[in-house]
Protein backbone atom coordinates (compact mmCIF):
# COMPACT_ATOMS: atom_id res chain seq x y z
CA UNK A 1 0.00 0.00 0.00
CA UNK A 2 1.50 3.41 -0.84
CA UNK A 3 0.77 6.97 0.40
CA UNK A 4 1.17 10.41 -0.15
CA UNK A 5 1.38 11.90 3.12
CA UNK A 6 0.09 15.48 3.63
CA UNK A 7 1.20 17.61 6.53
CA UNK A 8 -1.69 17.17 9.94
CA UNK A 9 -1.43 20.05 12.70
CA UNK A 10 0.22 18.07 15.84
CA UNK A 11 -1.76 19.10 18.79
CA UNK A 12 0.42 19.08 21.93
CA UNK A 13 -0.85 20.11 25.25
CA UNK A 14 -3.74 21.88 24.34
CA UNK A 15 -6.05 22.72 21.30
CA UNK A 16 -5.04 25.02 18.70
CA UNK A 17 -7.85 26.35 16.46
CA UNK A 18 -5.45 27.40 13.73
CA UNK A 19 -5.68 26.30 10.22
CA UNK A 20 -4.30 23.55 8.62
CA UNK A 21 -1.17 23.68 5.91
CA UNK A 22 -1.10 21.66 3.25
CA UNK A 23 2.66 20.47 2.54
CA UNK A 24 1.33 18.00 -1.06
CA UNK A 25 -0.91 18.19 -3.64
CA UNK A 26 -3.61 15.47 -3.26
CA UNK A 27 -3.50 12.89 -6.08
CA UNK A 28 -6.41 11.09 -7.23
CA UNK A 29 -6.76 7.72 -4.72
CA UNK A 30 -6.51 4.25 -6.16
CA UNK A 31 -9.88 2.50 -6.18
CA UNK A 32 -10.34 -0.15 -3.58
CA UNK A 33 -12.21 -2.68 -2.86
CA UNK A 34 -14.01 -3.60 0.69
CA UNK A 35 -15.00 -7.50 1.37
CA UNK A 36 -17.80 -7.41 4.08
CA UNK A 37 -19.36 -9.76 5.60
CA UNK A 38 -23.10 -9.45 5.28
CA UNK A 39 -24.37 -12.93 6.69
CA UNK A 40 -21.75 -15.89 7.93
CA UNK A 41 -22.96 -19.09 8.11
CA UNK A 42 -26.74 -19.32 7.49
CA UNK A 43 -28.68 -21.59 6.43
CA UNK A 44 -30.17 -18.91 3.58
CA UNK A 45 -29.94 -15.77 2.91
CA UNK A 46 -32.33 -14.25 0.64
CA UNK A 47 -29.86 -12.56 -2.34
CA UNK A 48 -31.46 -10.73 -5.48
CA UNK A 49 -30.57 -7.65 -7.76
CA UNK A 50 -32.20 -4.21 -8.77
CA UNK A 51 -30.87 -4.81 -12.53
CA UNK A 52 -30.53 -7.85 -14.18
CA UNK A 53 -27.96 -9.57 -12.75
CA UNK A 54 -24.94 -12.34 -14.07
CA UNK A 55 -24.57 -15.18 -12.09
CA UNK A 56 -20.72 -16.21 -12.48
CA UNK A 57 -18.67 -18.80 -11.35
CA UNK A 58 -16.49 -17.82 -8.29
CA UNK A 59 -13.10 -19.25 -9.61
CA UNK A 60 -13.47 -19.17 -13.28
CA UNK A 61 -15.69 -16.32 -13.87
CA UNK A 62 -17.68 -18.04 -16.01
CA UNK A 63 -21.68 -16.87 -16.47
CA UNK A 64 -23.87 -19.41 -15.42
CA UNK A 65 -27.08 -17.39 -15.26
CA UNK A 66 -28.77 -14.72 -14.66
CA UNK A 67 -31.27 -13.03 -12.09
CA UNK A 68 -34.17 -11.11 -13.32
CA UNK A 69 -34.37 -7.66 -12.17
CA UNK A 70 -36.08 -6.95 -8.72
CA UNK A 71 -36.50 -10.67 -7.86
CA UNK A 72 -34.81 -12.54 -5.08
CA UNK A 73 -33.91 -16.21 -4.19
CA UNK A 74 -32.57 -17.73 -1.41
CA UNK A 75 -28.97 -19.07 -1.25
CA UNK A 76 -28.55 -21.98 0.18
CA UNK A 77 -25.98 -24.90 0.53
CA UNK A 78 -26.36 -28.02 -1.21
CA UNK A 79 -23.55 -31.06 -2.03
CA UNK A 80 -21.73 -29.22 -4.97
CA UNK A 81 -21.34 -26.03 -2.61
CA UNK A 82 -23.75 -23.17 -2.66
CA UNK A 83 -27.10 -22.92 -5.26
CA UNK A 84 -29.41 -20.06 -5.70
CA UNK A 85 -32.21 -20.03 -8.03
CA UNK A 86 -31.85 -23.34 -10.28
CA UNK A 87 -28.06 -22.68 -10.72
CA UNK A 88 -25.12 -24.57 -8.61
CA UNK A 89 -21.66 -23.88 -8.04
CA UNK A 90 -18.45 -24.45 -5.51
CA UNK A 91 -18.94 -20.57 -4.96
CA UNK A 92 -20.76 -17.99 -6.99
CA UNK A 93 -20.67 -14.41 -7.62
CA UNK A 94 -24.14 -12.78 -8.52
CA UNK A 95 -23.22 -9.45 -10.44
CA UNK A 96 -25.92 -6.65 -10.86
CA UNK A 97 -25.66 -4.71 -14.47
CA UNK A 98 -25.47 -0.88 -14.52
CA UNK A 99 -25.64 0.99 -11.76
CA UNK A 100 -27.74 -1.71 -10.16
CA UNK A 101 -27.84 -2.87 -6.31
CA UNK A 102 -27.71 -6.08 -4.68
CA UNK A 103 -30.01 -7.31 -1.95
CA UNK A 104 -28.80 -9.52 0.76
CA UNK A 105 -30.96 -10.73 3.84
CA UNK A 106 -32.95 -7.66 3.94
CA UNK A 107 -31.32 -4.85 2.50
CA UNK A 108 -29.88 -3.24 -0.89
CA UNK A 109 -25.86 -3.00 -1.17
CA UNK A 110 -23.91 -1.13 -3.97
CA UNK A 111 -20.98 -3.37 -5.18
CA UNK A 112 -21.90 -7.46 -5.85
CA UNK A 113 -22.06 -10.36 -3.17
CA UNK A 114 -20.03 -13.57 -2.94
CA UNK A 115 -21.81 -16.55 -2.09
CA UNK A 116 -19.66 -19.31 -0.45
CA UNK A 117 -20.44 -22.33 1.69
CA UNK A 118 -19.02 -23.02 5.04
CA UNK A 119 -19.53 -25.61 7.13
CA UNK A 120 -22.17 -23.61 8.92
CA UNK A 121 -24.38 -22.82 5.70
CA UNK A 122 -23.76 -20.24 3.43
CA UNK A 123 -21.96 -17.10 3.74
CA UNK A 124 -22.36 -13.82 1.66
CA UNK A 125 -19.60 -11.56 1.20
CA UNK A 126 -20.43 -7.79 0.13
CA UNK A 127 -17.57 -6.31 -2.66
CA UNK A 128 -18.10 -2.46 -2.56
CA UNK A 129 -15.87 0.22 -3.41
CA UNK A 130 -14.09 1.98 -0.46
CA UNK A 131 -16.03 5.19 -0.72
CA UNK A 132 -19.28 3.80 -1.67
CA UNK A 133 -18.72 1.46 1.37
CA UNK A 134 -18.39 4.85 3.37
CA UNK A 135 -21.24 6.37 2.42
CA UNK A 136 -23.44 4.19 4.03
CA UNK A 137 -20.83 3.47 6.72
CA UNK A 138 -21.17 7.52 8.01
CA UNK A 139 -24.91 7.22 8.20
CA UNK A 140 -24.52 3.81 10.80
CA UNK A 141 -22.20 5.59 12.72
CA UNK A 142 -23.28 8.89 12.95
CA UNK A 143 -26.04 11.21 12.42
CA UNK A 144 -25.89 12.17 8.61
CA UNK A 145 -26.94 15.59 9.35
CA UNK A 146 -24.19 16.74 11.60
CA UNK A 147 -22.20 19.05 10.96
CA UNK A 148 -20.01 18.45 7.71
CA UNK A 149 -16.73 18.68 9.59
CA UNK A 150 -17.60 16.01 12.16
CA UNK A 151 -18.85 13.79 9.63
CA UNK A 152 -15.42 14.44 7.46
CA UNK A 153 -13.42 13.36 10.30
CA UNK A 154 -15.64 10.59 10.78
CA UNK A 155 -15.13 9.27 7.00
CA UNK A 156 -11.17 9.44 7.78
CA UNK A 157 -11.70 7.59 10.66
CA UNK A 158 -13.59 4.80 9.18
CA UNK A 159 -11.98 4.85 5.74
CA UNK A 160 -8.62 4.05 7.84
CA UNK A 161 -9.99 1.75 9.83
CA UNK A 162 -10.93 -0.61 6.75
CA UNK A 163 -7.73 -0.05 5.37
CA UNK A 164 -6.31 -1.41 8.70
CA UNK A 165 -8.38 -4.11 8.77
CA UNK A 166 -7.91 -4.99 4.91
CA UNK A 167 -4.21 -4.89 5.59
CA UNK A 168 -3.96 -6.59 8.73
CA UNK A 169 -6.89 -8.45 9.91
CA UNK A 170 -8.28 -10.14 6.69
CA UNK A 171 -8.99 -13.80 6.75
CA UNK A 172 -9.30 -14.76 3.15
CA UNK A 173 -13.19 -14.45 2.97
CA UNK A 174 -13.77 -11.18 4.04
CA UNK A 175 -12.30 -7.72 5.65
CA UNK A 176 -15.03 -6.38 7.75
CA UNK A 177 -18.70 -7.64 9.20
CA UNK A 178 -21.17 -5.01 9.10
CA UNK A 179 -21.92 -4.88 12.97
CA UNK A 180 -19.91 -2.68 15.57
CA UNK A 181 -17.80 -5.60 15.93
CA UNK A 182 -15.92 -3.62 12.86
CA UNK A 183 -17.78 -0.65 11.76
CA UNK A 184 -21.88 -0.23 11.43
CA UNK A 185 -22.91 -0.89 7.53
CA UNK A 186 -26.62 -0.53 6.28
CA UNK A 187 -26.21 -0.41 2.42
CA UNK A 188 -28.02 2.23 0.93
CA UNK A 189 -30.38 2.63 3.78
CA UNK A 190 -28.12 4.74 5.84
CA UNK A 191 -26.61 6.75 3.16
CA UNK A 192 -27.54 10.67 2.51
CA UNK A 193 -26.53 14.12 0.87
CA UNK A 194 -23.89 14.53 4.18
CA UNK A 195 -22.66 11.15 4.20
CA UNK A 196 -21.87 11.48 0.52
CA UNK A 197 -20.34 14.91 0.62
CA UNK A 198 -18.13 13.88 3.42
CA UNK A 199 -16.84 11.08 2.34
CA UNK A 200 -16.17 12.59 -1.37
CA UNK A 201 -14.76 16.22 0.22
CA UNK A 202 -11.91 13.16 1.82
CA UNK A 203 -11.64 11.28 -0.83
CA UNK A 204 -8.87 8.68 -0.29
CA UNK A 205 -7.81 10.49 3.00
CA UNK A 206 -6.28 7.83 5.77
CA UNK A 207 -4.57 8.42 9.02
CA UNK A 208 -0.80 6.46 8.93
CA UNK A 209 2.00 5.88 11.16
CA UNK A 210 5.36 5.02 10.39
CA UNK A 211 3.90 5.29 6.94
CA UNK A 212 1.15 2.60 7.55
CA UNK A 213 -2.43 2.78 8.19
CA UNK A 214 -3.24 3.18 12.15
CA UNK A 215 -5.64 1.31 13.93
CA UNK A 216 -8.54 4.66 13.95
CA UNK A 217 -10.44 3.59 16.72
CA UNK A 218 -13.40 5.57 17.53
CA UNK A 219 -16.84 5.16 19.94
CA UNK A 220 -19.59 7.05 20.72
CA UNK A 221 -18.59 9.01 23.71
CA UNK A 222 -15.68 9.34 26.06
CA UNK A 223 -17.53 10.14 29.26
CA UNK A 224 -15.08 13.62 29.36
CA UNK A 225 -11.48 11.27 28.47
CA UNK A 226 -10.45 9.07 26.40
CA UNK A 227 -8.06 6.64 27.38
CA UNK A 228 -4.75 4.67 26.79
CA UNK A 229 -4.71 1.68 24.66
CA UNK A 230 -3.45 -0.63 26.54
CA UNK A 231 -5.39 0.12 29.24
CA UNK A 232 -8.44 -1.30 27.67
CA UNK A 233 -6.43 -3.41 24.63
CA UNK A 234 -3.44 -5.09 25.56
CA UNK A 235 -1.01 -3.41 22.55
CA UNK A 236 0.43 -0.45 23.75
CA UNK A 237 -0.20 1.82 20.32
CA UNK A 238 1.50 5.43 20.04
CA UNK A 239 -1.09 7.30 18.85
CA UNK A 240 -4.01 5.80 20.91
CA UNK A 241 -3.41 7.90 23.93
CA UNK A 242 -5.91 9.36 26.61
CA UNK A 243 -6.95 13.09 25.42
CA UNK A 244 -9.71 15.25 26.35
CA UNK A 245 -12.93 13.90 25.22
CA UNK A 246 -14.33 17.46 24.85
CA UNK A 247 -17.77 15.22 25.45
CA UNK A 248 -18.95 16.13 28.80
CA UNK A 249 -22.16 17.73 28.20
CA UNK A 250 -23.46 14.71 26.44
CA UNK A 251 -26.97 13.53 28.11
CA UNK A 252 -27.32 10.24 26.18
CA UNK A 253 -23.52 9.51 27.52
CA UNK A 254 -24.63 9.45 31.26
CA UNK A 255 -25.98 6.20 32.46
CA UNK A 256 -27.01 4.04 35.20
CA UNK A 257 -27.38 0.38 35.27
CA UNK A 258 -28.93 -1.97 38.46
CA UNK A 259 -27.53 -5.36 38.39
CA UNK A 260 -28.85 -7.75 40.75
CA UNK A 261 -26.84 -10.55 42.93
CA UNK A 262 -28.30 -13.32 40.76
CA UNK A 263 -27.43 -11.76 37.36
CA UNK A 264 -23.82 -10.79 38.49
CA UNK A 265 -23.37 -14.55 39.41
CA UNK A 266 -25.18 -15.48 36.18
CA UNK A 267 -22.53 -13.07 34.51
CA UNK A 268 -19.10 -13.51 36.54
CA UNK A 269 -19.20 -17.59 35.75
CA UNK A 270 -17.10 -20.14 37.67
CA UNK A 271 -16.30 -18.46 41.08
CA UNK A 272 -19.52 -19.52 42.50
CA UNK A 273 -21.17 -17.03 44.67
CA UNK A 274 -19.87 -13.37 44.05
CA UNK A 275 -18.70 -11.74 47.09
CA UNK A 276 -16.47 -9.19 46.67
CA UNK A 277 -15.26 -6.60 43.83
CA UNK A 278 -11.78 -5.11 43.99
CA UNK A 279 -11.64 -2.39 40.74
CA UNK A 280 -8.12 -0.73 39.41
CA UNK A 281 -8.96 2.48 37.90
CA UNK A 282 -6.77 4.02 34.71
CA UNK A 283 -4.77 7.19 35.27
CA UNK A 284 -8.10 8.85 33.91
CA UNK A 285 -11.27 7.22 36.19
CA UNK A 286 -12.02 4.09 34.49
CA UNK A 287 -12.02 0.83 35.79
CA UNK A 288 -8.93 -0.33 33.89
CA UNK A 289 -9.75 -4.29 35.35
CA UNK A 290 -12.14 -5.44 38.40
CA UNK A 291 -11.17 -8.74 39.93
CA UNK A 292 -14.30 -10.04 41.56
CA UNK A 293 -13.79 -12.89 44.66
CA UNK A 294 -16.11 -15.54 45.09
CA UNK A 295 -17.28 -18.19 47.43
CA UNK A 296 -15.29 -20.76 45.14
CA UNK A 297 -12.26 -18.84 43.45
CA UNK A 298 -11.57 -15.66 41.73
CA UNK A 299 -11.72 -14.25 37.99
CA UNK A 300 -10.36 -10.52 36.98
CA UNK A 301 -11.71 -8.93 34.05
CA UNK A 302 -10.27 -6.20 31.44
CA UNK A 303 -11.69 -3.42 29.52
CA UNK A 304 -14.21 -4.34 27.09
CA UNK A 305 -14.33 -8.11 28.44
CA UNK A 306 -15.40 -6.37 31.87
CA UNK A 307 -17.91 -4.05 29.80
CA UNK A 308 -19.57 -6.74 28.04
CA UNK A 309 -19.70 -8.91 30.44
CA UNK A 310 -21.93 -6.98 32.56
CA UNK A 311 -23.39 -5.13 29.71
CA UNK A 312 -22.71 -1.68 30.59
CA UNK A 313 -22.21 1.48 27.75
CA UNK A 314 -18.30 1.97 29.32
CA UNK A 315 -15.74 1.22 32.17
CA UNK A 316 -15.87 4.91 33.26
CA UNK A 317 -18.51 4.24 36.30
CA UNK A 318 -18.84 3.74 39.92
CA UNK A 319 -20.33 1.22 42.16
CA UNK A 320 -22.78 1.31 44.82
CA UNK A 321 -24.19 -1.29 46.98
CA UNK A 322 -28.16 -1.87 46.98
CA UNK A 323 -30.33 -4.19 48.87
CA UNK A 324 -30.37 -5.66 45.72
CA UNK A 325 -27.88 -5.72 44.20
CA UNK A 326 -25.40 -2.85 42.46
CA UNK A 327 -25.86 0.23 40.88
CA UNK A 328 -23.69 1.36 37.99
CA UNK A 329 -23.46 5.20 37.68
CA UNK A 330 -21.42 5.75 34.54
CA UNK A 331 -20.27 7.85 32.03
CA UNK A 332 -19.20 7.60 28.27
CA UNK A 333 -20.57 5.25 25.76
CA UNK A 334 -17.79 2.62 23.97
CA UNK A 335 -14.30 1.20 24.47
CA UNK A 336 -13.14 5.16 24.96
CA UNK A 337 -10.24 4.83 22.30
CA UNK A 338 -9.78 7.11 19.85
CA UNK A 339 -12.38 9.34 18.72
CA UNK A 340 -15.35 10.26 20.59
CA UNK A 341 -17.96 10.80 18.25
CA UNK A 342 -19.88 13.44 20.25
CA UNK A 343 -16.50 15.16 20.93
CA UNK A 344 -16.36 15.30 16.74
CA UNK A 345 -19.66 17.14 17.01
CA UNK A 346 -19.08 19.71 19.79
CA UNK A 347 -16.19 20.45 18.50
CA UNK A 348 -17.24 20.93 14.92
CA UNK A 349 -19.70 22.93 16.47
CA UNK A 350 -17.11 25.68 17.17
CA UNK A 351 -15.27 25.61 14.10
CA UNK A 352 -12.50 23.32 14.66
CA UNK A 353 -11.77 21.75 10.87
CA UNK A 354 -11.40 18.22 10.62
CA UNK A 355 -8.31 17.73 10.26
CA UNK A 356 -7.49 19.90 13.39
CA UNK A 357 -10.49 17.16 15.13
CA UNK A 358 -8.00 14.08 13.85
CA UNK A 359 -4.98 15.50 15.16
CA UNK A 360 -6.19 15.91 18.61
CA UNK A 361 -7.75 12.10 19.11
CA UNK A 362 -4.96 10.23 17.27
CA UNK A 363 -1.75 11.71 18.71
CA UNK A 364 1.34 11.73 16.19
CA UNK A 365 -0.48 10.22 13.56
CA UNK A 366 0.06 12.16 9.36
CA UNK A 367 -2.77 12.31 6.90
CA UNK A 368 -2.12 10.64 4.02
CA UNK A 369 -3.70 10.09 0.66
CA UNK A 370 -4.33 6.92 -1.25
CA UNK A 371 -1.89 6.61 -4.56
CA UNK A 372 -2.55 3.95 -7.48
Amino acid sequence: MKFKLLRLLSLQGRFWWSTLFWLAFITPSAAMEIRVAIEQGVEQVKVGSSTTATIRDYSSGKPLGQLAAMNAFYAQPNPAGVALAQVKSSAMWVEPSGDGYVFIGDRWYRGKTLLMPTQQGVTAVNYVDLEQYLYSVLGGEMNGNWHQEALKAQAVAARTYAVYKRENESNGVYDVVNTQASQVYKGIASESPGTHAAVNATTGQILTHNNKAILAAFHACSGGHTENVEDVWSQPLPYLRGVAGYDDNVNACQWVKTVTGAELNQKITGIGTVQALTPVLSPYGSVKSMKFIGDRGTRELRGDALRTALGLRSTRFTITAEPLGLRFDGRGWGHGLGMSQWGAYNLAQQGVKYQQILSHYYRGASLAQLKP
